[in-house]
């Protein structure tokens, strides 16, 4: 799939969030696109299973944006809600039934013939990687699905399933506030097998809105390292991700197009070596080996 280096993440633009009216929308989507972000990152599961309906409805005023942009959904979960009241309990389902029949959903729910990424929402001790492949290949061979990846998988549980399709990408957490990717294996091993990296929650969860233990110290050293930067604090947490070598694709889940911007720009810093080190040193709370 061909990606924008900054992907806006919409699990926040509907119910859960912003609750955007169709225009609301729209007006996003277009604004991200006259910036260059043209990929979209969603979830069936996302704003109890409407948010979907609520993009495509927006696509449809103007169909001929759809080929302007990328389209990324997850499937995998069940969650429990009033809109499915066949769940009973929160269960992941990998099932080829289940592949199957949530992406047919999410193609009438974006209005949509294909999805450019299909990925895996969350491990299932219960998926069957040759069930899951033959799924996938047949929703490709038709032409509903163009690329496939999962999300929030390890290393091993990754080559499970790479024993049987190629992933191109896998959606993990990694932050200053959620360091584990960096020292676990997970970047090497998707190096290793040329699959692309895109990170969720890329400013660090708590930092900016909510109460996480290392919030002073960061936003400080934020503050400071954005002066020297010429930059806004908020792009400091980025900049730091980028300097990774996999240079993994941030979903920024803003619904404010500014801060969707200056995450795009924080792109073009340059940290310093020592100055990427204090950040990790502050973070974890300790100094490398």
């Amino acid at each position: 799939m061909k990606s924008s280096n900054v992907i806006a993440g919409c699990m926040r633009w509907g119910s859960w969030g912003a609750q955007f009216t169709s225009q609301g929308y729209a007006t996003l989507i277009q604004q991200c696109i006259d910036n260059g972000i043209t990929t979209f990152d969603h979830a069936d599961i996302y704003g109890h299973y409407t948010t979907e309906e609520a993009f495509g409805k927006a696509l449809a005023l103007n169909p001929g944006i759809r080929k302007n942009i990328q389209l990324i959904t997850k499937c995998g979960i069940n969650l429990v809600t009033e809109n499915k009241p066949l769940h009973t309990i929160k269960s992941y389902n990998t099932s080829s039934k289940h592949i199957i029949s949530s992406v047919e959903q999410s193609l009438k729910n974006f209005g949509t013939d294909f999805i450019d990424c299909l990925l895996i929402h969350r491990p299932d001790p219960l998926m069957n990687p040759s069930e899951v492949s033959e799924a996938i290949r047949s929703l490709m061979e038709s032409g509903k699905v163009l690329d496939f990846g999962v999300s929030n998988f390890l290393p091993h549980q990754s080559a499970l399933l790479q024993k049987h399709i190629n992933l191109s990408f896998n959606q993990i957490e990694l932050s200053l506030t959620h360091t584990t990717p960096l020292f676990d294996g997970t970047l090497e091993y998707a190096d290793i097998h040329h699959t692309g990296i895109m990170i969720w929650s890329p400013l660090g969860q708590g930092l900016f809105t909510g109460d996480h233990p290392k919030k002073e110290v960061l936003l400080k050293a934020f503050h400071q390292l954005a002066t020297k930067y010429s930059c806004h604090p908020s792009q400091i947490p980025v900049a730091w991700l980028n300097q990774l070598p996999c240079k993994p694709l941030p979903v920024l889940g803003s619904t404010q197009i500014d801060r969707i911007v200056q995450a795009k720009d924080a792109l073009k810093i340059a940290l310093e070596r020592e100055d990427w080190y204090l950040l990790l040193e502050m973070a974890t709370g300790k100094e490398v080996a």
